[in-house]
């Protein structure tokens, strides 16, 4: 079962980084990412002007809960990188979607995500491409 999972993941990252190059952005995988005592994201992508460092996440229910220092790991090594941060989350059955860790919500133990929360504050991968190619 935790092959699987861990598959699922590492499909979804080359996914990602498939459709960020396809776009124009250079996109690499972060070896190790999630299995070290420094903070890494599972992918950085830039297109020159924008760099982004992403968590993935792949569910097949309808809320996604993500844990506290997860978050924050996230948050330290985007801004030591100069980066931005974001959460990228594939629902069952639907396209790609992003979301800035501030629009996350805090919990007791992390953060949360639902897909109607997601629906409102959420990019689709195009509309994220468009919204950093148009500032």
């Amino acid at each position: 079962m935790v092959k699987n999972k861990k598959k699922k993941g590492c499909d979804a990252e080359r996914e990602l980084q498939h459709m960020f190059w396809k776009e124009g952005w250079a996109c690499v995988r972060v070896a190790g990412s999630g299995s070290t005592r420094h903070p890494s994201p599972d992918i950085i992508a830039s297109n020159g002007k924008y760099i982004l460092a992403i968590e993935i996440k792949v569910i097949n229910s309808f809320y996604k809960y993500i844990k506290k220092e997860q978050v924050d790991e996230l948050k330290e090594f985007s801004k030591k990188f100069g980066a931005q941060p974001w959460i990228a989350i594939k629902f069952k059955r639907k396209p790609w979607m992003f979301i800035s860790v501030e629009d996350m919500k805090e919990t007791t133990k992390g953060y949360v995500i639902d897909i109607d929360k997601g629906n409102i504050v959420g990019l689709k991968f195009e509309e994220l491409i468009k919204l950093l190619e148009d500032i």
